[in-house]
């Protein structure tokens, strides 16, 4: 790599008081809540709202292991792989653990989450993900959030894959612990994350024997040193980059306007779904009801005796970068993933995508 010209190969200062990443000046606790604040508008949330260092994984395994402990009776809704994660972690934390499973084509109803509370009333806890990027189903959160209300359980909501893509609204639809991530629909980065959480779940959390206490999983640490001391001090070195990079995402979603933004998403889906059916050659939307397709991604079922990976493989022998993918696990034979989130929520991938498929299909 040749180095500009203004910089001295022989003076390692000269080289590095020119770079725009290294040099930064520090994140001050006030920007850093003032970032919080950000996502606390995205999602019209009065609840607190943390930003975690990490990928979105870390709230969420976070989340239940501070929410949930033995004495927990939880309902987790499995819609894809992700759910089933949810599950796990729920039964090593010690909680009691029913799973609600349903076809991935499919999306989970509030008529079901009744019958399970009828079936288990002692249900305390559901945990759900509100779009399964994955499999390419959402669940109707707000409806199921009604029945959430009248059980009187927590309630844990994954919406890192929505959020940006459909409205996410933890207070309206009455979510406890509403974790998201930048990197999908809103076009950030993807290693810091955020939650937040109402005072039944800080309470819940508080009264938790098991609760994480002086780990990198703890909320209630953030929460006594960082909530309830005024956000004046972080408690440790935030991860910087990641911070302005999230804090420049979430200018961008302002600037343009979030309805925009999910526009463009609803858009992009509705064209895969409809360019797929025209493609024809067998190949049909793997998540039936367009109601229930997500507007991250498009799922699609190649036609019986087509290995689906194969079909990809081919695809992006043609152009690398497209945003497809395999279903993953058993579903790498009969599922092809279009993700059509962020910058790629655009009719002309869509377009790219659809042709590079129909292409490797021979359609």
């Amino acid at each position: 790599m040749e180095l500009p010209p203004d910089i001295d190969p022989e003076n390692e200062e000269s080289a590095a008081v020119t770079h725009p990443f290294l040099d930064l000046p520090p994140l001050s606790a006030e920007r850093f809540a003032a970032i919080e604040d950000g996502v606390a508008r995205l999602l019209d949330t009065r609840q607190d709202v943390l930003i975690t260092q990490g990928e979105a994984l870390l709230p969420l395994e976070g989340a239940i292991r501070a929410a949930a402990g033995p004495g927990t009776v939880a309902l987790n809704v499995i819609t894809g792989p992700y759910g089933q994660t949810f599950g796990n972690w729920l039964r090593d934390a010690g909680a009691t653990v029913y799973d609600l499973s349903v076809p991935f084509h499919t999306a989970v109803t509030a008529d079901r989450m009744r019958e399970a509370f009828a079936e288990h009333p002692e249900i305390d806890f559901v945990s759900l993900v509100h779009a399964e990027a994955a499999t390419g189903n959402t669940n109707p959160v707000a409806e199921i959030g009604e029945a959430v209300r009248e059980q009187g359980a927590l309630f844990y909501l994954d919406a890192v894959a929505s959020v940006g893509a459909e409205p996410v609204l933890p207070d309206a639809w009455g979510v406890d612990l509403c974790v998201i991530g930048a990197q999908k629909a809103m076009g950030g980065p993807a290693g810091v994350s955020a939650i937040s959480v109402s005072e039944r779940a800080w309470a819940r959390m508080a009264a938790n024997p098991r609760a994480p206490r002086r780990s990198y999983l703890s909320l209630l640490d953030w929460k006594e040193r960082w909530l309830d001391a005024g956000r004046r001090a972080l408690p440790h070195a935030p991860a910087q980059l990641e911070m302005l990079a999230l804090e420049a995402c979430l200018e961008r979603i302002e600037s343009v306007g979030l309805d925009a933004v999910m526009d463009r998403h609803r858009s992009a889906a509705l064209a895969a779904r409809a360019g797929a059916v025209a493609l024809g050659g067998g190949l049909e939307p793997y998540v039936r009801e367009a109601a229930d397709a997500a507007p991250v991604a498009t799922t699609l079922r190649v036609p019986s005796g087509v290995v689906a990976s194969e079909v990809v493989a081919r695809a992006l022998e043609s152009d690398a970068t497209l945003p497809i993918a395999a279903g993953g696990g058993v579903l790498a034979k009969e599922m092809i993933r279009v993700n059509h989130y962020g910058p790629d929520a655009s009719p002309e991938t869509v377009r790219r995508c659809l042709a590079a498929i129909g292409a490797a299909l021979g359609v």
